[in-house]
């Protein structure tokens, strides 16, 4: 069953043509790796699905709805959630508090509140929801984070700062998880827990577009791959097919990518 669809899509910033006329469908339950060279509009694609940028041309929907043109905040409520290649945490909060700004009801309050209340009174967001605060350490043990549930996110190494960003996007209960380069930085260890995170999501039933530069993630995980190059789509299938066709090829996975693999 289709849950997202671009028809057409394309993104221009001035006289830059960072997205040409993309069309894709992103299926509900699986996993689309998307690929390319650096500056092929991978990032500019996401921040489109997820209401970052508004498409100069194209249109987006999301389980039948057209959802092109709405704020990030909109989209995210229809069950959109993303995670980011330079990564986004509330720095001076604790773990579990990134995860309860997250889960508070954005229709009274808004994530902002908390982050607030946590400023000013240390420990007082564990005080505001009980079931909250059960919610929020049932994510950080999937991520295998409960155990730093006090520590300030700052104190975090890289990897575990990663899988707090995560935590806080499937806090949110997406359907579809956008992404961008979760693997970026990481140890041969790190690396190989990350996949089993983001494999173990999929099997919760949440499809998941992956942008990733490490080929070793992208073909272990990746029901299909999309390959992207100078804004424009050049291959779409299977991993094993897209990774011989002689245009992947020549565009990207004779590169770095190749060696990686």
């Amino acid at each position: 069953m289709e849950l997202l669809k671009a028809t057409n899509v394309s993104k221009h910033f001035g006289g830059l043509v960072a997205l040409k006329n993309v069309d894709f469908t992103l299926y509900q339950g699986e996993i689309l790796g998307l690929i390319g060279p650096n500056g092929a509009g991978k990032s500019t694609l996401i921040n489109l699905l997820s209401g970052y940028f508004v498409p100069t041309r194209g249109e987006i929907e999301f389980e039948g709805r057209v959802i092109s043109g709405m704020n990030a905040s909109r989209i995210s409520g229809f069950g959109i959630a993303r995670t980011f290649q330079l990564v986004r945490v509330f720095k001076r909060l604790t773990v579990i508090e990134n995860i309860l700004a997250a889960l508070v009801d954005r229709n009274q309050d808004g994530p902002w509140a908390l982050v607030m209340h946590s400023f000013t009174r240390r420990r007082g967001a564990y005080n505001m929801d009980v079931h909250a605060c059960a919610k929020a350490e049932e994510l950080l043990a999937f991520v295998g984070l409960l155990e730093y549930r006090d520590v300030l996110a700052e104190s975090l190494p890289y990897a575990l700062t990663k899988r707090l960003e995560i935590a806080r996007a499937l806090a949110t209960k997406p359907k579809l998880l956008l992404l961008d380069e979760p693997s970026c930085g990481l140890n041969p260890q790190e690396l190989n827990e990350q996949i089993e995170i983001i494999k173990e999501i999929n099997r919760e039933g949440i499809s998941i577009l992956i942008i990733e530069h490490v080929m070793k993630v992208i073909m272990g995980i990746s029901h299909r791959l999309m390959v992207l190059h100078y804004g424009e789509k050049i291959a779409e299938g299977k991993p094993e097919d897209v990774y011989s066709d002689p245009l992947v090829i020549d565009a990207y996975l004779g590169g770095e990518a190749h060696v990686t693999h």
